[in-house]
Order: C-alpha cells, then structure tokens, then sequence
C-alpha cells in the first residue's frame, strides 16, 4: 500500500468528508444569512462518498471525520456512517455537528460505529445563541449533547467559535460547563472563509485571550495529547476529566504537522483550507465508475501540490471567497 505524503514529506492518514452543504442553522462565522446551496446532481451521492472513503482508506487514511453544513440533515447518513466505519483499515469515524438533530440521532450513530462527537456551542445564554446561530435553539443542542452523552460514544468534545461582542465574556461559563459535564471542550479562532456580511477583525480573539480569561479561574497545565487535529490542549489539574483545546490558525499556525485533506460535498478536494487550490474527484469517479485507479493516481499528484501553510491574517478581510459550510466543517 502506498501511503499518502506530500511534497514536505507530511504523511496525510486523516480525511474530512463534507456529506452536504445545507444546514439548519446560519451561524454568523459559517455562512450569510441567505444562502444559496448546491443543486442535488452537484452533490455527491452516497455511493460516491463510501467509494471515496474507501479508496482513501487504501491509500492509509486512518481517520474520517463527516462534516457539513450539518451533517445530520442529510438523508441516509446513518447508514452512509455504518459502511464507513467498517471498512477494513480505519480507526476510526469520528463527525462533527452542531447538534440539533442528536436526541434522535445521537444511538443510531455510536452503534453505526461513529467514535467520538464534536458539537458546536458558542453560548450558554438562548438569546445569544439564537443571535449567533440566527435560526438556532440552545435547548434543542444541550438535550441533543445529554443524548449523546448516554449513548455510549468514546469522547465528546464541545467547540466554541470565539468572538468579541458576541460570546467571549462566556468562556468561563463554557468551561464550567464542561467540566460539569464531564466534556473535552476547544476554543477555535474565526477563520476568513467566505463573506459572511460584516467584517472579521473586530470580533477576532486569539487563543492568548481565551487562555488568559481561563487562567483567571483555573490552573492550566500543557499538554502534549493528541486528538489528530489541530488543537492544542492544556488540562486542568482539579479536573482531570476535562481537557480545554484551543485551535489557533491565526496566532499560533499548526500547519508544519498538517496530516488532512479535505473534500467538499461537490467532490472537490481541498489541499489546504486557507487556499482554493484543489482537484475535482467528482468528475474522475464519473468518468471513470469502475476503475479507482485515475482517481488514485491525481490523489497522489494533488498532494505534491499540498501547500507548506496557509497565510490567514486577522484584519478581518475575506481571504477565501469559499464558505465554510462549503469548505467541510
């Protein structure tokens, strides 16, 4: 088996697969207000997205994560999730969600074989929840997190998309409900993907800030764990069950240990998320229905193209014209 290395010799053993655009929320960070999404024969069939993970998972992907918009609004994902985990190989499915649809979905998937949940919540506080999500329900998303917290998966992991204004006087709140919880919790800072309406740079807040509001409360200790993404953990020694993450793609770059690509629910694969460069595997797969091996072939030609880094600034100005509910999560 060949695995997947790119030209700075970063080997790539991690996929994240966007399985739609549409989501039911329209959270200020993600996406505009009104939005226009992908006609269906644009989007990637099922079939097309098992045939993808399998073939990454040949090539030495270890890990998948399933991404939206929201991925739970697609029809059949309980099913897609349940071949995807059992393909021989994979360590594991993992799947991030905002949480809305997890108190009726949250058992079928941890005995689908999803391993662990990241569930977004950028406030405890309904109005501002509903502020940030425009159409979103804090009840709705902590009934759907206890769901999932009785279902049995490995971990569960909250992520707060910090922003001055809207909810970073809330991260102390955040942590305490964490701990309360028994949660892994990350604070990740905004990203300049697409033109959501209003400018970026007076909301950014560096992951220096959140760590600095949390020392006012709690003793933190760096960690050199692992979750196979981007985050940076530190742990708190009074409560050892909670580990707090921060993703940093501003002020602390963690491109020099990139291990992902990314494929959009349209079939592009993204090889960096700070850049538009990509390679269309839709086309491949439907030129090509029985042979893996032209898409195997421009995988691996892509990756030779991998960026070293992505060049996000904070100023607030758009940098990729692509959304994130565009970009896989």
């Amino acid at each position: 088996m060949t695995q997947l290395r790119d030209a700075h010799n970063r080997q790539i053993d991690y996929l994240r697969m966007s399985v739609t655009d549409r989501c039911d929320f329209r959270c200020v960070y993600c996406m505009a207000e009104d939005m226009t999404f992908l006609p269906r024969q644009q989007v990637l069939g099922l079939e097309e997205l098992e045939r993808i993970a399998r073939i990454f998972v040949g090539l030495g992907v270890k890990k998948i994560r399933l991404t939206g918009g929201e991925p739970l609004v697609r029809q059949g994902v309980v099913g897609l999730c349940e071949r995807i985990a059992a393909l021989p190989g994979l360590r594991e499915l993992v799947m991030t969600t905002n949480g809305s649809q997890l108190v009726k979905l949250a058992t079928p998937l941890a005995r689908a074989g999803v391993k662990r949940l990241n569930i977004s919540l950028d406030s405890l506080d309904a109005a501002k929840f509903h502020a940030i999500t425009r159409t979103g329900q804090l009840q709705q998303v902590l009934d759907g997190i206890e769901a999932a917290r009785e279902a049995g998966f490995e971990r569960i992991k909250l992520n707060a998309v910090v922003m001055k204004g809207r909810n970073a006087e809330e991260v102390a709140d955040l942590v305490n409900f964490a701990i309360a919880s028994g949660l892994d919790l990350s604070f990740i800072e905004e990203m300049p993907l697409g033109d959501v309406g209003r400018s970026r740079g007076e909301s950014f807040c560096s992951s220096d800030e959140v760590k600095a509001l949390i020392a006012e409360r709690h003793t933190l200790i760096d960690s050199a764990e692992q979750s196979g993404g981007p985050a940076r953990y530190v742990r708190l020694p009074d409560h050892p069950q909670t580990r707090i993450g921060f993703i940093s793609p501003h002020s602390h770059n963690f491109c020099a240990t990139c291990n992902r690509v990314r494929l959009t629910v349209e079939g592009r694969l993204l090889l960096c998320l700070g850049h538009e460069n990509a390679i269309d595997l839709r086309a491949l797969l439907r030129r090509h229905p029985i042979s893996d091996q032209p898409a195997i072939d421009a995988i691996h030609a892509a990756l030779q193209r991998k960026p070293l880094r992505h060049e996000f600034s904070s100023g607030g100005e758009v940098q990729v014209l692509r959304f994130m509910n565009a970009s896989g999560g």
